[in-house]
């Protein structure tokens, strides 16, 4: 007999699991939505974000919270990155495989340095707020995961208002479906894309802060996260902030699901599932720009 608490409980964690991996997808959207940048290295820099937050928190400072103070640092790292790929790739118009190979190298290259630096050991943090459940009309909501998700949501709600509401985030939707227009226009394609791929990489800082206060983290946690990005990305219109949102919801609620009643060992196939799936059904996404 199915047990409605039950599902109600799954359904309600899987939510706030989503949320986490918007935060996590939603840098990918920008980088290669946006600003046409396969940036595969993305979970890495998430990882690297978690382990700022962790430096910072072994200072006294809230995770999240340094999360969010380490965005300045990660948007200065995300122009730096892509003004290098620009320079070696984009203005020569090498292959776009070419630019991929960058980003799969460095994120081996990141990868080794956190080993070399922290070890293989996972990191968590314990603070107060993440500790125990509340309980909302018999929903038992784990606050490691209910914190995370309401900093996750200003985040996401944020760069949704920016992108839709401001010259920039507008001209960085323009440079996805019309580069030769936007020049036209007198815009530079090179600056705007340098915002969108900082605001990725500060997204990162901020994901990574998440992922540390959810659960444990290690060099190599990278690696779980890339299906779900992809998942994330793709399922939301690659494009689209809240089309990630809402994917990163579905995925973490069927996720969960396949989790309880099929077993933790198939919940991280799901990413890859819903991956392919949608790239044979509806590979424009949920939400087509």
């Amino acid at each position: 007999m199915l047990d409605f608490l039950l599902l109600a409980n799954v359904i309600a964690t899987g939510t706030l699991l989503g949320v986490l991996y918007a935060a996590i997808g939603v840098g990918f959207s920008l980088s290669f939505g946006l600003a046409q940048v396969a940036n595969i290295a993305h979970p890495t820099f998430v990882v690297v974000g978690a382990y700022a937050a962790f430096s910072s928190w072994k200072l006294g400072i809230d995770p999240i919270l340094g999360g969010f103070l380490w965005c300045p640092v990660f948007f200065l790292l995300g122009l730096g990155i892509y003004r290098t790929y620009h320079a070696i790739f984009e203005r020569r118009d090498a292959p776009s495989l070419n630019g991929m190979t960058f980003f799969f190298g460095m994120m081996f290259v990141i990868e080794v340095g956190l080993l070399l630096e922290y070890g293989v050991e996972y990191k968590i943090v314990s603070v107060p707020f993440s500790q125990g459940v509340v309980v909302v009309g018999g929903l038992d909501l784990p606050r490691r995961l209910l914190y995370p998700c309401i900093a996750g949501l200003a985040m996401v709600g944020a760069l949704a208002m920016f992108v839709r509401y401001t010259f920039t985030g507008r001209a960085m939707s323009a440079v996805a479906l019309d580069l030769a227009a936007v020049r036209l226009m007198g815009a530079n394609p090179v600056r705007i894309k340098s915002i969108a791929c900082g605001l990725a990489f500060a997204t990162a800082a901020v994901a990574g802060a998440l992922l540390l206060v959810a659960w444990p983290v290690n060099p190599s946690s990278g690696r779980e996260l890339i299906g779900r990005m992809f998942a994330v990305s793709v399922l939301g219109g690659v494009t689209s902030v809240r089309g990630a949102l809402a994917a990163g919801v579905l995925l973490g609620i069927a996720e969960s699901l396949v989790q309880i009643y099929a077993g933790a060992s198939w919940a991280t196939a799901v990413g890859f599932v819903v991956l392919l799936g949608t790239l044979a059904v509806r590979p424009q996404g949920m939400f087509r720009r």
